[in-house]
């Protein structure tokens, strides 16, 4: 049957993981955008309501991951999917239609909603309708359609942003410009839409439905109470930490802050739009290495070489800014950081909490460490201006290199090896009876 079919498979898969590219793309787009819509509302002299354009869709982030939490397991994974896409589209529609502050932020908060629902549900949907031989792979194209969602938000914006010496085409830009590089997004978000409604629900879900019909109905949610029971104490802590501290190993303030990182390297604006791109291409190829370095080497040693090599490249960072140094090493260091996390953290996050939790507290577990993942995002957004202005770029990227070796030593003593393992049997040995 085609339904059992690999090619089937390929196609579900593939199906869930626009959400990814979605959530790449819309979460880098405002990155090129924010010169120019900041003009166009008035708002360069407001650090304020730039900070409030800046950081609207991350508060939709941590709405979309609660409503994934609270719905997940009622009403299962596909018409979650479905509604993401809704979100999606709608959004990408209205950020660029209207000429109000306000509603451009209304729309960015529903895109953000998106965002939060697709990072919580696309890999739990892809977890569980792949075979265990290959689990890791098949999420880690999750994590592939993010970077390529990035990637495709970075060229789009530098083709679509005109010449800013000559009047006329930067007119063009605060005008329309801004407007076309959210628009950009809607033809992929409809065809997330429309493809969502052709996928199955997932068979774990559809399994614990069926289960839930012969239990009596004082028992058929797991909610936050059950997930918050101290037989799952260490499974949640490890996935609180895996999540948060993907956040907070300080890659992606790379994106988030790239001109800071950039200037503050020696490097010129259209220096820094190079880059920026460089960056780009070198965590899509090595999103490529994870795809087959993570059934081989296995979840463990990936997240692991993924703490420490972070570690180690942020130390020498730090130590180039402390002397000065611009040009090439500094590109050179920080393609190399992008380059570790897109192998290990960028994927292996995603998979590791698809993974670790029981069949019946997967949809609220997964969505209560997306929203941890999120709470550290926003964090990480906030604090690095204040870090970087207290510390220094130096001293920034020393505290995140004591972050990642402090994430190594908790990591090597509570994260397991999850390769080859089947949902069931991962279940009965990271969840303990004992009440």
């Amino acid at each position: 049957m085609l339904r059992d079919s690999k090619s089937f498979l390929y196609f579900i898969c593939s199906v869930s993981a626009m959400g990814g590219l979605l959530f790449g793309y819309d979460w880098v787009v405002i990155g090129g955008a924010k010169p120019f819509y900041e003009l166009f509302f008035g708002i360069s002299n407001s650090p304020l309501m730039q900070g409030v354009a800046m950081t609207t869709a991350l508060v939709g982030c941590l709405v979309g991951a609660m409503v994934a939490g609270a719905l997940a397991d009622r009403y299962g994974r596909k018409p979650l999917l479905v509604l993401s896409a809704a979100f999606f589209t709608t959004s990408a529609i209205g950020t660029g239609w209207f000429d109000d502050f306000t509603l451009f932020n209304i729309w960015r908060f529903v895109g953000g909603m998106g965002i939060g629902v697709a990072s919580a549900l696309s890999p739990m949907y892809i977890a569980e309708v792949s075979p265990a031989e290959i689990r890791g792979r098949m999420v880690s194209l999750n994590q592939m359609t993010i970077v390529l969602g990035i990637l495709s938000a970075q060229i789009v914006n530098m083709l679509l942003a005109r010449d800013t010496t000559v009047p006329a085409e930067q007119a063009w830009n605060v005008e329309w410009g801004w407007r076309w590089m959210f628009w950009a997004e809607t033809l992929p978000a409809a065809l997330f839409l429309v493809m969502s409604f052709f996928i199955p629900e997932s068979p774990v879900c559809q399994r614990l439905k069926g289960e839930t019909k012969s239990q009596p109905a004082s028992g058929q949610e797991a909610g936050l109470r059950e997930l918050f029971h101290k037989k799952y104490g260490r499974v949640l802590l490890l996935g609180l930490v895996i999540a948060a501290f993907q956040q907070w190993c300080g890659t992606n303030v790379i994106f988030n802050y790239a001109q800071e990182i950039f200037v503050g390297a020696g490097f010129d604006v259209d220096g820094m739009f190079i880059n920026i791109v460089i960056t780009g291409v070198a965590n899509v190829v090595f999103t490529f290495v994870a795809l087959y370095t993570i059934e081989r080497w296995g979840r463990r040693t990936l997240i692991l070489l993924g703490a420490g090599g972070l570690g180690v490249i942020y130390l020498i960072l730090g130590a180039c800014y402390a002397m000065h140094l611009t040009g090439f090493v500094m590109v050179a260091l920080v393609v190399a950081a992008i380059s570790v996390y897109a192998m290990t953290l960028g994927p292996v996050t995603w998979t590791l909490l698809a993974e670790i939790f029981p069949n019946h507290v997967r949809g609220v577990a997964m969505a209560t460490c997306t929203f941890a993942l999120w709470v550290g995002c926003c964090t990480l957004t906030f604090s690095f201006p204040s870090m970087n202005a207290a510390l220094g770029s130096s001293g920034t990227f020393w505290v995140y290199a004591a972050i990642c070796c402090c994430a190594f030593v908790f990591l090597f003593r509570c994260c397991p090896e999850t390769k080859g393992k089947s949902l069931d049997e991962l279940e009965s040995e990271l969840v303990s009876e004992k009440e």
